[in-house]
């Protein structure tokens, strides 16, 4: 037997049961077990051969980009760092600013002034783009190409590697070789993204590439392929789109039907249009005018051609399932007409027979958000201060917020403003998300001022945690003097909830310490 495998038989059944064959009487058997061990492992460690050098490694990649000033240097450390911090116990956050939420804010400010990254960032840089998937376009473009170089080097940032992520792995878009040789040989999420920068490059030239290799993709593939069409949709796209009507995915077709009915010049919206006006009509019975829906009896087969589902989800009635589906792909200018000339503020102020108005009104908010149709959008939105149960148009705070994404940035922070100045901060978290950071002097004044009109008032402070989160990222760092008086602790009235009082004067601290902390940050990254 080998002496190796004799000393680990031994280890393994004990020296009692299975004795050393060779050991001094005046050892203990234990002892002299592992003293020959450690003779043995000695022995064959000394004897092995050096294997071959690992070849060199390619030399990192030069980033020409400026180098980041010292103290910016410095801010970035510390963000990566508390990225990683534990949580605060007990459920309080404390009025240090949360510098995970600052990261994202940072790495596009120093993306905006063309900072390179600084090489012994690169690590816990592309470990934060790792454990965060939004992090990842502003990371990585930051990263540049020594962070694809070291991404290489750890199967951990493989991630980096691949899709629009990659960044500089894309080929020029005006390099026919190489995006060719691409779009044959990479991986699906390369090709995604390739195709999207050859899109916003050359919109033609995008759905020629895609339309060469169509008939050959699999069907989650072309799914996914043709939404990125979405970028750059015109007219001349409505050949390909037709094609895709007669996809044998039902997906594919559903999509294809999408995007056409946002071309309202199309002959799907054409169809649309003819078979919703067919539907939708204006009554004018002793003097009084009001809209009839007539839903479809059935769905036939052009509709289900043109991408009209025919089985409603659970719950949900054909013909309203229907209905919905013909006027969101209709095009919205052919409303006016239907209705004597009338625009889409008087339409929608229309009454509507049957209890169909809920249905008619959601499909237009659709057909809205699809076509990006401003003028239809604030008809459906209604006055900010009008209650929601009996605006014009939705009572629906994630269509609201929909229909404002069509509008200018100012327009959409001044209606979010006179929101929340009628309405108050509980309903206004979602309209929030669609306002343009850092949020206009209006609309960050409306926040603040509800904010502490919810504190005098004695309300449950935990209520508005989330706008305080948006706040913190979104509100202009000139509001920080206007903050100053409310973090002091303010007496509770008797009928507010226990520490109330404590967690309003704790949560506005935050407020400006992360307000400052963005200026701060602001101007250690602005150039010299």
């Amino acid at each position: 037997m080998d002496a190796w495998e004799e000393l680990v038989t031994s280890a393994l059944l004990g020296t009692d049961r299975k004795p050393l064959a060779r050991h001094d009487a005046g050892d203990a058997a234990p002892v002299a077990l592992l003293d020959a061990a450690a003779v043995h492992t000695v022995r064959r460690r000394a004897g092995l051969r050096p294997g071959p050098a690992a070849p060199p490694l390619e030399a990192a990649p030069e980033d020409g980009r400026r180098r980041l000033p010292e103290a910016a240097r410095r801010r970035l450390a510390q963000l990566l760092a508390g990225r990683a911090a534990p949580a605060p116990s007990g459920g309080r956050r404390g009025a240090a600013p949360d510098l995970a939420e600052l990261l994202p804010q940072w790495l596009a400010a120093a993306n905006e002034h063309g900072y390179g990254a600084p090489a012994a960032a690169l690590p816990a840089l592309l470990d934060a783009a790792r454990a965060r998937t939004d992090l990842r376009p502003q990371a990585l473009a930051f990263a540049g190409p020594r962070g694809l170089w070291l991404a290489r080097l750890n199967p951990d940032w493989k991630f980096a590697l691949r899709g629009a992520g990659a960044g500089g792995a894309l080929p020029d878009p005006a390099d026919p070789d190489g995006v060719t040789a691409l779009w044959e040989e990479g991986l699906f999420a390369e090709r995604v993204a390739l195709l999207s920068a050859v899109r916003a490059r050359d919109a033609d030239r995008g759905r020629e590439l895609l339309a060469g290799t169509w008939a050959a993709e699999r069907a989650e593939d072309r799914l996914m392929f043709l939404d990125s069409l979405r970028a750059g949709l015109s007219a001349s796209d409505e050949e390909f789109l037709e094609a895709a009507l007669a996809d044998r995915s039902r997906n594919v077709r559903a999509t294809a039907a999408e995007l056409l009915s946002a071309l309202p010049s199309s002959a799907l919206a054409a169809r649309m249009a003819e078979r919703a006006a067919s539907c939708v009509s204006l009554d004018r019975t002793e003097g009084a005018e009001t809209i009839v829906v007539e839903a479809p009896h059935e769905c036939d087969a052009g509709m289900r051609h043109d991408g009209v589902v025919a089985t409603p989800p659970t719950g949900r009635g054909e013909r309203s399932w229907w209905l919905g589906q013909l006027v969101e792909a209709a095009p919205l200018d052919c409303w006016p007409a239907r209705f004597g000339g009338r625009r889409p503020e008087e339409i929608v102020a229309l009454p509507v027979a049957d209890d169909w108005r809920a249905e008619l009104h959601a499909a237009w908010c659709r057909a809205a958000v699809r076509q990006r149709d401003a003028d239809w959008s604030r008809a459906l939105l209604g006055a900010p201060a009008s209650p929601q149960t009996s605006g014009p148009g939705t009572s629906s705070l994630a269509e609201r917020a929909q229909l404002l994404s069509t509008l200018s940035q100012e327009e959409r922070a001044a209606w979010v403003a006179a929101f929340i100045a009628a309405h108050g901060l509980s309903e206004a978290f979602q309209l929030l998300g669609v306002c343009t950071v850092p949020w206009s002097e209006e609309l960050g004044r409306a926040v603040v001022d509800a904010l502490d009109i919810a504190r005098d008032a004695g309300s449950y402070p935990w209520s508005f945690s989330g706008v305080m989160g948006l706040a913190e990222r979104c509100l202009s760092p000139s509001a920080a003097p206007q903050l100053a008086a409310l973090t002091a602790l303010p007496a509770e009235p008797e009928d507010a909830s226990p520490g109330a009082a404590a967690y309003w004067s704790e949560a506005f601290q935050r407020l400006v310490s992360t307000l400052d902390l963005r200026a701060a940050m602001h101007a250690e990254l602005a150039p010299a």
